[in-house]
C-alpha cells in the first residue's frame, strides 16, 4: 500500500475542489472541519463546491468561525437546477453573496451533473436529457450564457466549464475568452490529448482530480437525485501521462474529496500527490500544480 506521504507538498497547497457542504449522500466532514484540517496541515487555500447551493455563504461563515488565520476559504456557484440553474440572476446573487466585500463567489461553474453529456452517459430518459445543459456545436451560445460570461469577466472570477463533452469545453473556452473572461478552469481528467491541448492553448487551466482515480469511481453514488450512477474512472498512469504530455504549467490537481467513502480532503490530496509522484511526476511539477497554479487562478494571497 502506498503511504500517505506528500514529501512536504501539503504545506502551502491549495485544494480548489472540496465537497464538505451538506449533501443528500454521506460527507466525511463538514465545512468547518475541512477548514480546520486544512489549516492544521499548513495549506494556503480551500475551495468549497456544492451541487445544491452557492457555497460562498458556507465559506464566508467558516472564515467568521475561524477568525483571522492563514488560510483562504472560498466558494462559488455550480449552476445545477437546485441552485438556480443556468441563470444570470443566480450568478449576480452568487457574486455578491457573503458577509461583505470579497466574500462572494470566486467561481461560477456550468452544471457538473445536469449536462446532456453526463445524462447520456448515465442512461437517463430522453426527457431528462432534453432538459439538461448542452453547448451547440455552431451558432450563438444559448441565452443566458453570454450574459453570464459577461458577469464573470466583469467580476474577474473563475469560469468553470463543468462536466461537458470535450468539444463543448473547447468551444466554451474560446467563447469565454472572446467575452473577456480571464480565468477559466476545465475539468479535464477524462479528455483526450487533443482536447487538453486545445483548452490549454485557449488560455484555460486543466484540472485533474483524485476522485476519478479513486475507488469511488467504481461505486454507484447519488449525486443529484435518488438515482445512483458510476462515473468512469481515470488511472493514475493516464493522469501522469497527461502531465508529461502537456506540462505542469497549465494544470492543477485537486482532491475532489469529502464523499463519505473517500479519505478526508487533506488525506486524499496527500495520497493523490504521492501516487502521482510514484508514477514519475517530479516534485517541482507537483508543487506547481498544487500550489502555484491554483493560487494564481483563484487569487490566493492576492
Amino acid at each position: 500500500m502506498v503511504a500517505a506521504s506528500d514529501d512536504g507538498l501539503i504545506a502551502g497547497a491549495v485544494d480548489c475542489h472540496v465537497h464538505a457542504c451538506p449533501h443528500i449522500n454521506a460527507r466525511s466532514l463538514d465545512v468547518v472541519e475541512a477548514a480546520r484540517e486544512a489549516l492544521a496541515a499548513g495549506m494556503a487555500g480551500l475551495g468549497l463546491m456544492d451541487n445544491f447551493a452557492n457555497s460562498a455563504g458556507y465559506a464566508a461563515l467558516a472564515r467568521r468561525v475561524l477568525g483571522s488565520v492563514d488560510l483562504e476559504i472560498w466558494g462559488g456557484l455550480i449552476m445545477e437546477p437546485p441552485a438556480g440553474g443556468v441563470s444570470a440572476e443566480a450568478v449576480a446573487i452568487a457574486l455578491a453573496y457573503g458577509y461583505g466585500p470579497g466574500t462572494g463567489a470566486r467561481f461560477i461553474s456550468l452544471p457538473t451533473h445536469h449536462t446532456r453529456h453526463v445524462a447520456r452517459g448515465e442512461g437517463r430518459s430522453p426527457l431528462y436529457v432534453e432538459a439538461c445543459f448542452e453547448v451547440p456545436e455552431t451558432g450563438p451560445l444559448p441565452d443566458p450564457l453570454p450574459a453570464i460570461l459577461d458577469r464573470i469577466a466583469a467580476a474577474d472570477v473563475v469560469f468553470n466549464t463543468g462536466h461537458v463533452a470535450a468539444h463543448e469545453a473547447v468551444r466554451l473556452v474560446e467563447c469565454a475568452r472572446a467575452r473577456g473572461v480571464g480565468r477559466i478552469l476545465v475539468p479535464a481528467s477524462h479528455y483526450d490529448d487533443a482536447a487538453i491541448t486545445a483548452v490549454i492553448g485557449g488560455g484555460a487551466v486543466a484540472e485533474l482530480s483524485y476522485f476519478f482515480a479513486s475507488p469511488a469511481a467504481d461505486v454507484p453514488l447519488t449525486h443529484v437525485d435518488a438515482e445512483a450512477h458510476v462515473i468512469a474512472g481515470v488511472s493514475i498512469a493516464r493522469m501522469a501521462a497527461i502531465i508529461r504530455q502537456h506540462g505542469a504549467g497549465h494544470i492543477i490537481v485537486s482532491s475532489d474529496c469529502g464523499v463519505g467513502i473517500l479519505p478526508r480532503p487533506v488525506e486524499g490530496l496527500r495520497l493523490f500527490l504521492r501516487l502521482l509522484g510514484a508514477a514519475g511526476v517530479a516534485r517541482d511539477e507537483l508543487a506547481r500544480m498544487v500550489r502555484d497554479n491554483p493560487a494564481r487562478l483563484f487569487r490566493v494571497g492576492a
